[in-house]
């Protein structure tokens, strides 16, 4: 199987509402900046941070739900059925899903910031049935993606994931409130792995056997690796999962030692995309991406550091913070570059009717600043935590928030650009 830009043919007539897509992107952003300020307010409380209401789980949910899960709805809304070649069931659905989520997210966040029971509950409602919406849709897209397989074999492990992550999202509200968990700690864990490994690295895992070769223009048959690293995931997940119930450290280790080797076969596969593609100037938006290959293995080694009880100082809040930004959101905005001005780029026609260049809707001084805050905004963070430091927190939280104000400038052009279309 060769992974590239064929199943570009007649995209056109798969596209959504551009505004679609878009509104989950960009309150994705609003949603990132959120979590950059209340981290830049409560810098103190993230290095020993190791579960438990308050500001710093809302931050965390700020990112997953917020900005990590909003964005894999938009682009799993427009990029699957230009895949599958199918188009999406109904458009109004996409919509109710994207206004359930961003007000359970709200509430959700509020609520685990000020200890507010009914919010908890509220707020896990509203987002719980804005996901079964989105679960049923790119589910109905799956099943009719015969021509990538291993794209939907990860699409769907992602979609039972998160149906997992949910119920045990209710059960640690539920526990928060009333009590009645045995393992409170063993749920926690079940919650956060399931969601950063099982559901949203998978969704980056699989989008990226499309999104990378299409960027870079490579028509290269990976579909090997891609299985290899597939099915050793879904051992390193189960399997550290087992041995989270069952208190088998070396099961644990070995599964994280699965994970290592799963993340070295996928970043193999896209180098070999990157090395296979005629476009070989691919900007700041892949500096991104391949830096956050890089955070996916020291994350993957500090999840098995902490198991095997390697002294590596903080390391439950250092870990969570390296897989979620300096992989998951890295890696997120490096994507984002290229897929906003991409369908933007879709939508508009020029004076001769064809759609104008895409390096004419990618401005370049904000990417470069953008690049340079966020990346100094996870190294202060992570120095930050390791050694204990509320000042190098906040300084990375403020230039989280300067990246941030970078790329909404970015983000503002194309807006800028399709008003004009």
């Amino acid at each position: 199987m060769s992974f590239g830009a064929s199943f570009l043919g007649g995209a056109n007539s798969r596209l959504l509402p551009v505004s679609i897509p878009l509104r989950f992107f960009l309150l994705g952003l609003v949603f990132q900046a959120a979590g950059w300020a209340v981290l830049l307010t409560n810098a103190a409380d993230l290095a020993g941070f190791n579960g438990g209401l308050g500001p710093v789980l809302a931050a965390v949910h700020l990112l997953t739900l917020g900005v990590l899960t909003m964005t894999a709805m938009g682009a799993s809304y427009q990029f699957l059925p230009i895949v599958t070649r199918q188009a999406l069931m109904r458009f109004w659905p996409a919509r109710l899903s994207f206004w359930l989520v961003a007000a359970g997210v709200i509430i959700l966040a509020y609520a685990m910031a000020r200890l507010w029971p009914f919010g908890l509950d509220l707020g896990a409602g509203l987002v719980a049935a804005g996901l079964l919406i989105f679960v049923i849709l790119t589910g109905d897209n799956l099943r009719r993606a015969s021509g990538v397989p291993v794209v939907a074999a990860h699409g769907w492990l992602a979609l039972v994931a998160l149906s997992a992550v949910v119920i045990a999202g209710f059960l640690l509200i539920s526990d928060f409130r009333s009590g009645g968990l045995g393992d409170h700690q063993a749920v926690a864990i079940f919650h956060m792995v399931l969601a950063i490994f099982g559901f949203m690295g998978l969704f980056a895992v699989g989008f990226s056997y499309i999104l990378v070769p299409m960027f870079a223009l490579a028509h290269v048959d990976i579909s090997r690796a891609a299985w290899a690293q597939f099915l050793l995931s879904v051992f390193a997940i189960i399997g550290f999962l087992l041995g989270v119930q069952t208190h088998r450290g070396p099961l644990m280790i070995a599964s994280a030692s699965a994970g290592f080797i799963a993340a070295a076969i996928y970043i193999w596969a896209m180098w070999t995309s990157l090395r296979a593609g005629m476009r070989k100037r691919l900007g700041v938006s892949f500096l991104l991406i391949r830096v956050s290959w890089g955070f996916l293995l020291v994350g993957v080694f500090l999840g098995g550091a902490m198991v095997a009880n390697v002294p590596v100082p903080n390391t439950p809040a250092l870990f969570g913070f390296v897989v979620l930004v300096g992989w998951l959101l890295t890696f997120l905005m490096g994507v984002l570059q290229r897929i906003m001005p991409f369908l933007a780029s879709m939508h508009i026609t020029d004076k001769t009717g064809k759609p104008p260049l895409l390096s004419s809707l990618t401005p370049k001084r904000p990417l470069l600043v953008h690049a340079a805050f966020h990346f100094l905004a996870v190294g202060l963070v992570s120095v930050g935590i390791v050694v204990n430091s509320a000042i190098l927190i906040r300084f990375g939280a403020a230039s989280g928030l300067v990246a941030v104000a970078a790329f909404a400038v970015f983000s503002g052009h194309i807006l800028v650009q399709l008003r004009k279309r």
